[in-house]
């Protein structure tokens, strides 16, 4: 609820606006990894700008290693951005960061674009493509910090619509690559024309981030940062971490996210004052507490991205060439994974181990060792999918050919994925101390960034198995 003086959001602008803003966050990774059968087609050739959308280049070698290349250039600007957050943040003014990060994002996402029409060598093009992915990633992270410091300030819907602009940015592109290699166009223009839909995507973030000075409901709140979170988004991050404590789970599958619980409407001089502050929290104190469950988010970002996109890009249809082979992969690689992620996510509302859950089956406490069973569980996933109907291999054999094993292993995979996320990220602040869950939040938003880049990493080890 907001305070009682507080402004209404007409025409939910502000709630729009934020989802908007989640959305555009997420859309430069998205519609990289979507977009990998245009770039291993660009790279498969000399001077040439004939890379499809929809090409799967079953007979030529990925001699670049662009699937493991773009997953690592994305992933290490998190984890490093992650540790400089604190200077970074405390140098330059909040509107500089956001407004300048969406504007570098959108030139570079313009020159990926602009780069389908030119003709250009595989070398230079890979070299290109590769700093626009290390670039665009490395705003990406500071623009994600930003906007999570401007949540903390707002009532804790807003941070619920945010993130599910973030989750659905990846349902968003591989609709967009479905809808244009479908389009009849030939493969130049139908490439060109999937850039731009991130650069308008981009776009309409810069103006909704413009408009919100305008709102007065946005003006209420963004006014009344508090002084501790000025120039601190990582540390505001880390408060985003808390779930909801009046039912003991959150109120949304996109708060289990993150579990947030802003509580961003109560002013401070309303609580009533504590007669003595905890002393600062120890960080090894904290880490001694949640380490079991930081492995375990690790390990499960570290199996994630250690295949996806890197192995599953690969897996081609089995069945004889026509529109299924076309379509196969952008359906049940990169569609199906963020679909039965967020389905993963949800779940947590529902079944959420620790937490008392009236109405639900009885469930284990937080020491439970079930969770690191299931999360080290999820390693069998990597030599399932290596073992599946990916054509360019010369080492190890195909024991599951039929597209089926593929769909069935990918519904597993995305489901436990955003379900096991979304319950360590919750359980790690219920493991610590009240004043204490600020340092857990930002243990575990950074144990999160090495298990991202972690995976990334390993990516390069399987595919050599193949």
């Amino acid at each position: 609820m907001a305070r009682g003086d507080a402004p209404q959001d007409s025409y939910h602008l502000v709630g729009i606006s934020f989802f908007i803003l989640g959305l555009g966050t997420l859309l430069p990774w998205n519609f990289f990894i979507t977009a990998i059968p245009y770039f291993q087609g660009r790279l498969a050739g000399a001077n040439t700008t004939t890379g499809a959308l929809d090409t799967n280049h079953t007979g030529l070698a990925d001699t670049f290693n662009f699937n493991n290349w773009v997953t690592l250039l994305s992933q290490l600007p998190l984890l490093l951005f992650t540790l400089l957050n604190s200077l970074l943040y405390q140098c330059i003014p909040e509107m500089v960061r956001i407004l300048g990060s969406l504007l570098v994002i959108l030139l570079l996402f313009a020159l990926t674009a602009a780069l389908v029409k030119v003709d250009m060598s595989p070398g230079p093009f890979f070299s290109i493509t590769m700093a626009s992915v290390w670039f665009i990633n490395s705003f990406c992270a500071v623009l994600q910090g930003s906007l999570f410091g401007q949540l903390g300030t707002m009532p804790s819907t807003y941070s619920t619509l945010f993130l599910s602009g973030q989750g659905l940015a990846g349902i968003f592109a591989a609709l967009a690559m479905l809808m244009s290699m479908a389009s009849g166009v030939d493969a130049q223009t139908s490439a060109l024309g999937y850039f731009i839909t991130p650069c308008v995507g981009i776009f309409v973030s810069i103006v909704c981030y413009l408009s919100l000075p305008h709102l007065e409901f946005a003006r209420y709140y963004l006014a009344k940062k508090p002084s501790q979170a000025q120039g601190q988004e990582l540390e505001t991050k880390a408060e985003l971490l808390q779930s909801d404590e009046k039912n003991g789970i959150p109120n949304s599958p996109q708060k289990v996210a993150l579990t947030l619980d802003l509580d961003a409407e109560k002013d401070p001089e309303l609580e009533p004052e504590e007669p003595q502050k905890p002393e600062k929290p120890s960080v090894f104190i904290v880490f001694q507490k949640i380490w079991l469950t930081a492995l375990c988010l690790v390990l499960v970002f570290t199996v994630t991205l250690s295949v996806f996109p890197a192995i599953t890009a690969m897996v081609t249809s089995s069945t004889s060439p026509g529109k299924w082979s076309r379509f196969f992969n952008p359906i049940c690689c990169f569609l199906l994974f963020n679909i039965m992620d967020w389905v993963g996510r949800s779940l947590t509302s529902y079944f959420l181990w620790g937490l008392p859950s009236p109405g639900c089956l009885p469930q284990p406490d937080e020491d439970s060792r079930l969770l690191p069973l299931l999360v080290c569980l999820r390693v069998l996933f990597v030599p399932l999918f290596m073992l599946c109907h990916v054509p360019e291999r010369s080492r190890l054999p195909i024991l599951f050919p039929q597209d089926a094993y593929f769909i069935t292993f990918m519904l597993l995979f995305a489901v436990s994925n955003g379900y096991l996320m979304s319950l360590t990220m919750c359980l790690a602040p219920r493991q610590v101390l009240p004043h204490e869950r600020e340092v857990a939040g930002t243990l575990m938003t950074f144990f999160l960034a090495l298990g991202l880049s972690c995976g990334a990493a390993f990516s390069f080890l399987f595919k050599a198995l193949l």
